[in-house]
């Protein structure tokens, strides 16, 4: 903290940068002794992630939304069986790992609803959906309002709640 103190005062070339980037391993360093040590750190997504196969599942699910996931493929690419990884991922997780996609999808979608001015066939084609009518019926399941709404309010109106036992909002509105 002193060496980042001195560095914001410097004003050298270059301390702009040092000083992002000593904020970024203070931030890192913070989550690591967290994740060590706090109870609640070891539940819900952050504590799956913690956990070698629900974790790469949990990566996969983040980096690729709209692939055509399945249990079975997600369970694969974990090394398990379909069974165990099913069940090994709602333990851990705190529902089971089709819904966790869902909710991830509404997720992304919600945020390219609000920051984004495609179109609701685009949002669908990017969150694996082969149509709007689907995606809008998803949509208005998890969030509560059809996506149009939810664009037209600004996402003011997301309804999505706490997922069971995961103790964290899938949609922060």
């Amino acid at each position: 903290m002193r060496f980042m103190a001195a560095e914001a005062e410097a004003l050298r070339p270059g301390g702009e940068t040092v000083v992002t980037r000593l904020a970024d391993i203070l931030v890192i360093q913070t989550i690591r002794a967290w994740l060590a040590h706090a109870p609640e750190a070891r539940t819900g997504w952050l504590g799956a992630l913690q956990d070698p196969q629900v974790g790469r599942a949990l990566v996969l699910i983040h980096r690729d939304p709209a692939r055509d996931w399945t249990l079975a493929a997600l369970a694969k690419e974990a090394a398990m069986s379909r069974s165990a990884f099913a069940a090994r991922f709602t333990q851990r997780v705190g529902m089971p790992a089709m819904q966790y996609l869902v909710h991830w999808r509404m997720q992304v979608a919600a945020s390219l609803l609000r920051e984004e001015d495609a179109g609701l066939a685009d949002v669908a084609g990017r969150m694996g959906y082969q149509s709007e009518a689907a995606f809008s019926r998803a949509f208005k399941r998890c969030v509560g309002v059809a996506p149009g709404t939810f664009r037209r309010d600004g996402g003011l109106h997301g309804r999505m709640e706490k997922g069971a036992a995961t103790g964290y909002d899938t949609l922060v509105e």
